[in-house]
């Protein structure tokens, strides 16, 4: 689509500082910087630190961004950034820099949901979504099962959300309890390889016949999970780790099918941090496959938090006619998913 503009996007949501270009739901570069390595040594993200990062980080990862683009900001025609949920600190950085951005183009500036950018980065591999697709959002904070129409012009409809610790939370959680490194869902994976998901006995949170068929819970399994490694004299943590994934997995996906059967619907969409997962992703192939439904996952690049998935949401907001975002556009850290565009929405 040659006549779509450029369209810029910043992520500053938590520890990745993230830009992307896409122009007409095309990927044309993106560039992300972590400041994980900071973190690493107190077991989770210093909201003042990784704010920090952005603002040493925010210019040079934009460069690098169109650098690989090969373009220059003369090629920007819209900026999309980040404005919710996240850390606070963070997202302010990001939106103070889109805000400059955008004023210094004169180009329009549009606000989004962090997590709908995650369900737009299934699309910039594969394709547009199906209208309707069932998404599973799985990440350190966020557990839900969506239904998802038009991404850019619908309502989002929640079929499901966590009601306590959210899937990559239970990872990072078990991963302290049993020594292993943060950040604890690729620790728990790479140590899951060597282990037998059928050593340690793990409960299946929420999946009796008389629970919400699609809520999640995994505070108890993180808590059943610390219960066997208290009642070991040397725990086997391959074995853990295995059980532990196995049992994530299960869940995760048991759910997204059955959301799928159940409404009728032939694809299902599993986005964020923890569909870089392995086990997720075997199971979920295997069950959609059973089930003769289509799976649509990112590639691992595009799962973890990054700025193509924020300029993808930009790009589908600038071709469905969205009105840009006020002058005083504000961070939102705790946005309920309700559209993809925080501020004005578009009109049918």
């Amino acid at each position: 689509m040659t006549g779509s503009p450029v369209v810029l996007g910043i992520e500053s949501s938590c520890d990745e500082t993230g830009a992307g270009l896409v122009r007409g739901g095309v990927l044309l570069g993106q560039a992300v910087a972590s400041s994980m390595d900071e973190h690493a040594r107190y077991g989770g993200v210093v909201p003042e630190i990784a704010a920090r990062a952005h603002v040493h980080a925010m210019a040079p990862v934009v460069q690098e961004a169109l650098d690989r683009a090969g373009l220059t900001l003369r090629d920007v025609g819209a900026v999309a950034v980040t404005t919710g949920p996240g850390l606070a600190g963070a997202l302010q950085v990001g939106v103070a820099a889109a805000k400059g951005y955008a004023y210094a183009l004169g180009v329009p500036l549009y606000g989004v949901h962090h997590l709908a950018g995650h369900v737009a980065a299934a699309a910039l591999d594969g394709g547009p979504l199906p209208d309707p697709c069932v998404v599973l959002i799985v990440s350190g904070g966020h557990t839900s099962l969506l239904l998802v129409r038009d991404l850019a012009r619908d309502p989002i409809v929640h079929l499901g959300d966590t009601l306590d610790d959210a899937a990559g939370e239970c990872f990072d959680k078990v991963a302290r309890i049993l020594g292993l490194p943060y950040p604890g869902g690729p620790a728990i994976d790479r140590a899951a390889r060597t282990g037998d998901p059928a050593a340690v006995r793990l409960p299946r949170p929420l999946t009796g016949a008389q629970d919400d068929p699609y809520a999640f819970s995994f505070s108890g399994l993180k808590t059943a999970a610390a219960r066997w490694v208290e009642a070991q004299r040397q725990p086997h943590v391959p074995d853990a780790a295995a059980a532990l994934q196995e049992a994530i997995a299960d869940v995760l996906t048991r759910k997204a099918v059955r959301a799928c059967t159940e409404h009728g619907i032939g694809t299902l969409v599993v986005v964020g941090g923890v569909a870089a997962n392995s086990r997720v992703r075997a199971l979920a192939e295997q069950r959609c496959a059973a089930a003769g439904i289509a799976l649509r996952v990112p590639p691992l690049r595009l799962c973890t938090d990054n700025g193509a998935m924020v300029a993808a949401i930009g790009d589908l907001l600038v071709r469905a006619g969205a009105e840009p975002a006020p002058a005083d556009l504000a961070v939102d850290p705790s946005a309920p998913l309700e559209r993809a565009a925080l501020g004005p929405s578009p009109s049918r």
